[in-house]
């Protein structure tokens, strides 16, 4: 899910990008000033007697701002059409790094704390990290946010599977919310509700003989205080692959499970002998 930074085709690909970026920047602002001023020193040639012409003047002197023309209508400086280049090529750049680079990126200078702030830029992160599904969402408090609260989400949900390699009822019980209407419903169909059956029916499961499992397709929803997460496992016996879906609860600034529901998944042959059979 995350990219190795320390490859050396990684680094090797980095800094060219940012040098290729850096010198189009530098070629694109000496073209860009160049063209406007011989545009606005005509303007000011035809329109001395103009007002216009002290802003003319600032301009030819290195003031970017917007100058008008004998209309009255404000004209767009080599400076402002900058503003609207740059970013895209940034949110380009940036999209090479991943989340802790991203984040050491940001402390270097001002320049990059905005350029590593940009909304653009976390939403490409957050797609490529985790999924195109929610292409059309607009968070709340920025794509930054909804990604750090993505991956508090993914390392929670991560955690979860780590117990159940550890056989650790302890944190299982740490991980549940204690709660009356918690709910846990393993592959076979059993249901146990409330806090306490959840745990004992964990408990059992614990007894049993220990499995190696895959967890993959991972997807995950984040709202201000309830997420889920859906995702296959793969596990090593018959019938081996289930879909798991993970319901979580925030509270007091942790997340806490309240829900989970493993089931299997049937091939077409079993689907067909189960419709016979009904």
């Amino acid at each position: 899910m995350e990219i190795a930074v320390s490859s050396p085709s990684f680094l090797v690909a980095l800094a060219l990008t940012f040098v290729l970026c850096i010198a189009s920047l530098f070629a694109l602002r000496a073209s860009l000033n160049s063209a406007a001023k011989r545009r606005f020193r005509h303007s000011c040639d035809e329109s001395i007697s103009d007002p216009s012409m002290t802003t003319c003047e600032s301009y030819l002197n290195g003031d970017a701002t917007a100058v008008r023309d004998r209309n009255g209508a404000a004209s767009v400086t080599g400076a402002s059409m900058m503003e609207q280049l740059v970013p895209e090529i940034t949110t380009h750049a940036l999209s090479y790094l991943d989340y802790p680079s991203l984040c050491r990126l940001s402390m270097t200078n001002s320049a990059m704390r905005k350029a590593a702030n940009d909304d653009n830029a976390w939403k490409a992160l957050y797609h490529k990290d985790f999924t195109l599904e929610q292409d059309s969402i607009m968070p709340k408090n920025g794509w930054k946010a909804y990604y750090a609260a993505t991956r508090a989400i993914v390392n929670v949900n991560a955690e979860f599977f780590d117990i159940i390699r550890e056989r650790s009822l302890p944190a299982m019980s740490r991980l549940w919310l204690n709660a009356d209407y918690v709910k846990c419903i393993h592959a076979p169909g059993d249901i146990f509700s409330g806090y306490n059956a959840v745990i004992q029916s964990w408990q059992l499961a614990f007894n049993w003989q220990a499995v190696d499992f895959q967890v993959r397709d991972v997807r995950a929803r984040v709202l201000t205080e309830t997420a889920w997460v859906t995702m296959k496992t793969y596990v090593d016996i018959d019938p081996g692959t289930f879909q798991v879906t993970n319901v979580f609860e925030l509270h007091n600034g942790r997340w806490y499970l309240v829900h989970h529901h493993g089931s299997f998944i049937m091939d077409a042959g079993e689907a067909d002998q189960q419709v016979g059979h009904g």
